[in-house]
């Protein structure tokens, strides 16, 4: 019975100090990206909505506007609705 109960708290604190990292790391994580976000580091991807580097590699220029894309995916669909609007 003792070996169980020692069992059950060993497997707890075990989860405890899992999920208590993982959570610490989830905060960061979201603390970092606001803070790109409010630096201006940060774009909205204009078809998905999701915020993107401005030093990605996938981008659009028109005239003097750039767009920035999370995915190829997201790039060629924005690149078909600008030739659908002519």
């Amino acid at each position: 019975m003792i070996k169980f109960l020692i069992f059950i708290v060993a497997g707890f604190l075990l989860y405890k100090l899992i999920m208590g990292d993982q959570k610490k790391k989830g905060v960061d994580k979201d603390k970092r990206t606001q803070e790109l976000i409010d630096s201006g580091e940060m774009v909205k991807d204009p078809v998905c909505g999701t915020y993107v580097s401005t030093e990605t590699d996938i981008r659009v220029k028109d005239e003097d506007q750039v767009y920035y894309f999370c995915s190829y995916e997201c790039r060629d669909r924005f690149l078909h609705q600008q030739e659908e609007k002519g």
